[in-house]
């Protein structure tokens, strides 16, 4: 069997009728513009890591230097990716929040960026190819953004919504 196949990267509910559960996870696929809850599910078990592996890392010795580089390692990576700000601590990864994880995501970037009206078109313009990360066309709105890639997020030069911000590029051709 070819690998990655029949892998789900993601946890289901263990209730699956929770009306609780169910109407928050509505609201955030409304907010996030998420196509189906599998996303959210994904994003939710990604969380669920980074606190598992925070968890594993505070019980071990603090003393030892390969519990120290493994924590330095790991909080660089999230600091990195934007879900944690250069004051936190490891301590702070298990108090993260879901919305921490969907807010680095390239939809939602190019969203609060004012690229799209709203998540739902950002996620449209992302997969149509419309959207650049640097030089590099990105068609994955679940794409993870890096705090120092966010101000590269553009639109595609040759994107005909580029040429609709800057109307005098459209004008001289």
């Amino acid at each position: 069997m070819p690998l990655g196949t029949d892998t789900k990267q993601y946890e289901t509910p263990n209730h699956p009728y929770q009306g609780e559960r169910i109407t928050t996870e509505h609201s955030l696929l409304d907010r996030y513009g998420l196509k189906n809850k599998e996303e959210l599910w994904r994003a939710q078990s990604q969380l669920r890591s980074y606190r598992r592996e925070a968890r594993d890392l505070l019980g071990q010795a603090q003393g030892d230097e390969a519990v120290i580089r493994r924590s330095d390692e790991f909080l660089g990576r999230l600091k990195r990716v934007g879900i944690l700000d250069e004051a936190d601590e490891l301590g702070d990864v298990l108090s993260l929040e879901i919305e921490d994880v969907l807010e680095r995501r390239l939809q939602t970037v190019v969203y609060r960026k004012g690229l799209a009206n709203t998540t739902q078109q950002a996620r449209q313009f992302v997969s149509h190819g419309h959207v650049v990360v640097g030089d590099q066309r990105q068609r994955i709105p679940s794409y993870v953004v890096d705090v120092d890639e966010e101000d590269l997020v553009a639109f595609d030069e040759n994107s005909p919504l580029a040429d609709e911000l800057h109307p005098e590029r459209a004008e001289g051709q």
